[in-house]
């Protein structure tokens, strides 16, 4: 009989990495491009996929999709 790891079940549940949203900046031409943080940093990330000026969700340092276009706020609590 096999056994069932339950934690390993739980892990392949939740997404591997970090997902952020940045603005794209620029497309290199090269397979990369150049996205924008929310706290003004520039990083290269891989796809070409989303036009400049765009939203995109970057996971893992590649390009995973179009964001939505949302307002930001900053409350303190």
């Amino acid at each position: 009989m096999a056994t069932i790891n339950i934690w390993q079940q739980f892990k392949a549940l939740l997404p591997e990495g970090i997902r952020v949203i940045a603005t794209i900046a620029a497309n290199n031409g090269n397979g990369t491009s150049q996205a924008t943080l929310r706290d003004g940093s520039v990083i290269t990330v891989k796809g070409e996929s989303i036009s400049a000026g765009q939203m995109a969700f970057i996971q893992n340092g590649e390009i995973k999709g179009t964001a939505p276009d949302l307002a930001q706020y900053e409350v303190e609590v």
